[in-house]
């Protein structure tokens, strides 16, 4: 081999190396090499674990077999032969065929089997209708593409087994953190809840009334708050699990969220809110599940945007309606706002407030089970807004 072929496979193998997808790279590879290694087919088998058969993970069709059938010629059987023997294994036309039978009835086939990770894994299969016939050089050239093919397809698992790592090594951070923040959840009520009920049950104080129906009033407030945590967790295991029960009915989100804001309100008298709606078909719904989503966007807006109005507008679509929830406090760094609605997660460095990372995790399995969408804009230093769609009408 010349110089002047090492450095055009040196250019070749440079610009296959740069493609981030496989398939890509396996285009680029077989298609700038066609010039000295022509073939009208190409195919990667690779053996199903489960099954123990042969899967096509790559097929392409450059030449005069492109336009035939599905079950035209593609070198299962060669791959086979390939892979049984670990050799190179070459099929040609029988001696004596005639000349006027069609091309795609004079396959030449070259099977060469492909190591990945160091096991023999698959085989790359190139087809020729009416030949030419492979010389040794082609012989050469097709295992050099085979290793390579090899080495993008192991590139591929590689790439894919490190975002799955990834994925599990977050989450077991998550549930770590998870533990942590539930320990400190759980322990803080049931630290008031005994102290406070230990003071009431000295025999050597009196209390006055006053006092006494004040330590009363904080046990059973942070009952109430020991129970909707435990609520929380439980739900969120329902909806992973796809076990919660919703019942829908016809509603008027609207006139839902209003009674919501009032609640709200109600109970926190800094919070104010500022309504933009328009006439806006019923839905089909669950009013008590939506309700907790509305009052979920509500606490988080008084955690972490206290001095923040909160703006609510709700306009018809085509085919939904569109909800956007407001607020004009610090906002959320744009690196964990893919994060956001994920089970247990809670932005890292925020100022210390009570959560378990469930309540935005609940809201998107809600809004979910709805056919509808919620996302999250947010710009640092002007405040967040969720985002929620859902179907003006469904056979839900």
């Amino acid at each position: 081999m010349d110089l002047k072929t090492l450095s055009s496979l040196h250019s070749i193998f440079r610009e296959v190396q740069k493609k981030q997808d496989w398939k890509v790279a396996l285009d680029t590879l077989f298609v700038s090499l066609r010039d000295t290694f022509v073939f009208d087919n190409a195919a990667i088998f690779l053996e199903d674990p489960k099954n123990k058969g042969l899967e096509v993970v790559y097929a392409r069709a450059v030449g005069r077999g492109k336009t035939a059938e599905a079950d035209a010629i593609w070198g299962e059987g060669v791959a086979s032969e390939a892979i049984a023997t670990d050799q190179m294994v070459l099929k040609q036309p029988l001696q004596g065929t005639n000349k006027t039978t069609a091309r795609l009835h004079q396959a030449y086939l070259l099977g060469c089997p492909m190591h990945i990770g160091a096991r023999l894994s698959g085989a790359l299969v190139f087809i020729r209708f009416g030949g030419p016939q492979y010389t040794e050089l082609h012989i050469e050239l097709a295992s050099l593409q085979s290793f390579w093919a090899a080495a993008l397809i192991e590139r591929r698992d590689l790439h894919q087994a490190r975002i799955e790592l990834n994925s599990v090594q977050r989450q077991m951070r998550l549930q770590d953190d998870f533990v942590s923040t539930i320990s400190h959840e759980l322990r803080t009520p049931l630290g008031f809840i005994k102290g406070y009920s230990t003071s009431l049950l000295r025999e050597d104080t009196t209390w006055d009334d006053a006092t006494r129906r004040e330590f009363l009033n904080i046990i059973d407030e942070e009952a109430d708050r020991l129970t909707r945590l435990i609520e929380d967790m439980l739900e969120s295991a329902r909806l992973q699990s796809k076990t919660l029960q919703f019942k829908f009915s016809p509603i008027r989100v609207d006139a839902l969220m209003r009674d919501v804001a009032t609640r709200i309100m109600s109970r926190s008298s800094r919070l104010k809110v500022k309504f933009d709606l328009r006439p806006l078909p019923p839905i089909r719904g669950d009013g008590t599940r939506l309700a907790q989503v509305f009052e979920n966007l509500f606490s988080n807006a008084l955690k972490y945007a206290p001095n923040s109005d909160i703006h609510i507008s709700m306009l018809p679509l085509k085919d939904k309606i569109r909800i956007d929830f407001s607020d004009s406090g610090d906002g959320i760094p744009s690196d964990y706002l893919p994060f956001i609605f994920e089970r247990f997660y809670r932005v890292p460095g925020e100022r210390t407030v009570t959560g378990t990372g469930l309540g935005l995790y609940i809201c998107k399995q809600i809004v979910m089970a709805h056919h509808g969408n919620i996302w999250v804009e947010s710009v640092l230093g002007k405040g967040t807004t969720f985002v929620i769609e859902l179907p003006a009408s469904s056979t839900l």
